[in-house]
């Protein structure tokens, strides 16, 4: 069988073939726990849920406009003046279908085969192949000083004139970590300077703990005209708990959102203007689901590190914002792909590979479930490969005996 270049290059999601499993042990009955999951578990804002079914009820139904509803770009252009101070026109912004598609339409705008894209590591799992989709070059960039925040320095040693672009993830996933505002204004003026594009994935950025703020790129930008080469990714999957809603978006330069949404119409046409509905309703409604989320996800990080902490050989680096940590295993093993099948074998608990994100020898575990399901879950874990620990366990009726260490 032929398979293109491109088709042959691309991995499949980690993240989502693992979700796939646990759905699977799960159905079996398996007592499995999920702590490598991306979604939180609060309910859909309310103010979202009667849009949607406020449309729904009429029984009209149509197609939306590649680039969004009027309804839907309002919402945008609100949320941008509110949270970025920087008023935006229609012709401003693109609704798609999640922050994935609007990166993925914003690379193949930009990009050409042979362009190289820079972003930190650890990075989000489909950077690199998204990347590779348009037939450029993914240039993960590691801080030297082997923490979770590159340096301007570490940034610089990477860019070559084929450099097109700088990605950024702040809040980072899987890390957590939030870039400085001396990073961000540094690699504002590095890119307006060099006159290459920087791309903002900020789906993370109002969930934030110990009363940190995420920098504001816009206000570090001089170029505030139709010639500005950043662009911002949002969307209400992490922050209203609207994951299954798929709705996106981006904000940049009018000629750029004309192409974005030309190369959408194409891919998928106009997002579902129900899931447009309840989107702008989430955006423009209460906003004390987001408050709630924070303080719930807060809370759960404060009793996962304290769960982690009881483990000898950890280094755990306490994440400003998301809601996931990024821990660093290698004491116990080296290879996380093995490591990570070698507790949803042993102990059922799902865990996400480091390597995935760059960064072999890590787990990404997540703390957006349950405080009993972080509990019990790092238990099993640390029971499963920490010899001081007892050599039985219990997981409901079932006894384990530990007879690989």
């Amino acid at each position: 069988m032929s398979i293109s270049i491109i088709g042959r290059s691309i991995a499949e999601s980690a993240t989502l073939k693992l979700n796939e499993t646990f759905a699977i042990l799960k159905a079996k009955g398996e007592p499995v726990i999920h702590l490598g999951g991306g979604e939180p578990k609060s309910k859909t804002p309310i103010d979202a849920i009667t849009n949607f079914t406020g449309l729904i009820n009429s029984g009209e139904v149509r197609y939306a406009p590649v680039d969004g509803t009027v309804e839907m770009k309002q919402a945008i252009i609100r949320y941008t003046e509110e949270f970025y101070g920087r008023k935006v026109t229609p012709q401003n912004v693109i609704a798609s279908s999640g922050a994935k598609q609007a990166i993925m339409v914003a690379l193949q705008t930009i990009l050409n085969p042979q362009d190289e894209v820079i972003y930190p590591a650890p990075y989000w799992v489909s950077y690199p192949e998204m990347v590779k989709l348009c037939g450029a070059i993914p240039v993960p960039v590691f801080a030297e000083d082997g923490t979770f925040y590159p340096s301007m320095l570490d940034i610089e040693r990477h860019f070559t004139s084929y450099t097109k672009a700088i990605m950024l993830n702040s809040p980072n996933n899987p890390s957590g970590a939030v870039y400085s505002e001396e990073f961000i204004a540094n690699i504002v003026e590095f890119c307006e300077k060099k006159g290459i594009y920087l791309i903002m994935d900020d789906i993370y950025h109002r969930l934030v703990f110990e009363g940190k703020k995420v920098p504001n790129v816009y206000d570090y930008a001089k170029d505030h005209t139709e010639n500005s080469k950043i662009i911002v990714v949002n969307s209400v999957s992490k922050q209203y708990a609207m994951t299954g809603f798929r709705i996106g978006w981006a904000v940049a330069n009018k000629k750029l959102i004309e192409v974005m949404a030309n190369i959408q119409g194409h891919q998928t046409s106009g997002t579902s203007v129900l899931l447009q509905k309840a989107a702008a309703g989430a955006i423009n409604g209460i906003q004390s689901s987001v408050d709630s989320l924070r303080e719930t996800l807060e809370n759960n990080r404060r009793v996962m590190l304290q769960q982690l902490n009881a483990f000898d050989g950890l280094h755990v680096t306490p994440p400003d914002g998301t809601f996931y940590t990024f821990v660093d295993f290698s004491k116990y093993d080296k290879n996380s792909t093995r490591l990570s099948k070698f507790l949803l074998d042993k102990v059922r608990v799902l865990t996400m590979p480091g390597v995935e994100f760059g960064m072999d020898g890590y787990l990404r575990l997540s703390y957006c479930g349950s405080i009993k399901d972080i509990i019990k879950g790092i238990e099993r874990i640390k029971w499963a490969i920490d010899p001081n620990s007892p050599n039985e366990l219990y997981i409901g009726e079932r006894k384990l005996v530990r007879d690989w260490i």
